[in-house]
């Protein structure tokens, strides 16, 4: 423990014994006796103006914030906080991961943490229910792990989201898709056509689903489902955000996304947004797609469109027995459009390939795809990687762009 560590930690302690826990206090209250314990100079030892903010910042952090890890939070450059218990404190920034200056002092000091944001979000988390999912009042996505799962002590991931939603011009911008794509999805999406985004892990999907929402006509009535709410829809005055709840203590009252899909049916929405399928929920999506909720949109991880499809059928049978024969007419006759995103070399999101789903062939018991895009890699420059999405063949499904106006 550093010199820093060791005040801060002595400053902490004292602090904790002061305040008045049997009530909650305000953020007034807690500045006066931070305030009060930093008049009291150390002895020996000479406090600066600035070291003394730091630790007014630091200890208000502690007591109703995130501790350190608030200025990370708070830093819009930062889309993903790693803690590693106490080996170190890890960052995504600008695309590049990298090992923070500071780090934790003691593994209680991270529980602590932990039990503070899963209670924040209504969630329980212990040696019995060792993993668990929540948020941030900022809308960060934090997944943390305790011991025994967790061998090198408490494990907190955040994933940051923008405060303010990316929109299709930034990712046009950055080269993520050309304009000529977005035109046409814009179409696809004010037509409702049903679309699947896929990708890896931090291949972007979240966002992109954000800026795909925006084409959705405002006068629509919008219901979102969600683990864990991180959509951001805009400008839907409409619109029902909805989010599973886990089980409590007793291992009872749970409700899952597969609840929250059925319920959203007696609902009248015109399109139903599933943030992300991960299991047997995905049937009941597929059959929300297929009961007429045209301009249904959803995704999941899946490493191409063929690889996604693949999931999906695998998704679908953990929630129904049917043969596979009749799960992939299913999926083929409720997706229309799968969009697949991929994180390059270079650290940039792209989007890499927009595919149409045609059909089903009964003899052979595939469904038919037809690649509308597809991102070409052109030559490197430098560190960059070059290349962009080419437009590869004309949508064949064309009666819902018909019925909306968009002509033959």
């Amino acid at each position: 423990m550093t010199r820093e560590q060791a005040e801060f930690h002595e400053l902490h302690t004292k602090l904790m014994s002061l305040l008045d826990t049997s009530r909650e206090l305000s953020d007034e209250e807690i500045y006066e006796q931070i305030d009060s314990l930093l008049l009291h100079k150390p002895e020996g030892r000479y406090r600066s103006l600035r070291r003394r903010d730091e630790l007014r910042t630091e200890l208000f952090n502690s007591v109703r914030k995130l501790d350190i890890l608030q200025e990370l939070v708070d830093n819009d450059q930062i889309t993903e906080v790693m803690v590693n218990g106490l080996d170190g404190v890890f960052i995504e920034e600008n695309g590049r991961v990298q090992r923070w200056e500071k780090g934790f002092y003691s593994r209680e000091k991270i529980e602590d943490l932990v039990q503070s944001i899963a209670a924040r979000s209504n969630r329980i988390v212990n040696a019995t229910v060792p993993i668990v999912d929540a948020r941030l009042e900022n809308g960060a996505r934090v997944n943390m792990v305790l011991p025994p799962v967790a061998l090198n002590g408490p494990i907190i991931t955040i994933r940051q989201f923008p405060k303010n939603p990316i929109g299709m011009r930034q990712l046009v911008a950055w080269g993520a898709i050309t304009q000529e794509a977005v035109d046409f999805l814009q179409k696809l999406v004010i037509s409702g056509y049903n679309i699947f985004i896929s990708g890896g892990t931090g291949s972007g999907k979240t966002t992109f689903l954000n800026a795909l929402s925006d084409f959705i006509p405002k006068d629509e009535r919008i219901i979102t489902i969600e683990d864990n709410a991180e959509l951001q829809i805009q400008g839907v005055a409409n619109l029902v955000r909805l989010e599973a709840r886990k089980e409590n203590t007793q291992g009872e009252h749970a409700i899952t996304i597969r609840d929250l899909i059925r319920a959203s049916l007696r609902m009248r929405p015109d399109r139903v947004i599933v943030g992300e399928v991960r299991g047997e929920e995905t049937i009941d999506m597929i059959q929300a797609m297929n009961n007429g909720h045209d301009g249904s949109l959803s995704t999941g991880h899946g490493n191409s469109p063929r690889d996604m499809l693949a999931r999906l059928e695998t998704m679908v049978l953990m929630g129904i027995e049917l043969p596979v024969s009749a799960v992939r007419r299913q999926i083929a006759s409720g997706l229309d459009i799968m969009i697949h995103l991929g994180r390059m070399r270079d650290k940039s999101r792209k989007v890499l390939e927009i595919v149409e789903i045609t059909g089903y062939r009964y003899e052979t018991e595939e469904i038919l795809t037809h690649t509308l895009f597809e991102f070409e890699e052109g030559r490197n420059s430098g560190e960059k990687l070059e290349g962009r999405l080419v437009k590869k063949g004309d949508l064949k499904q064309r009666k819902k762009l018909e019925r909306a106006g968009f002509g033959k």
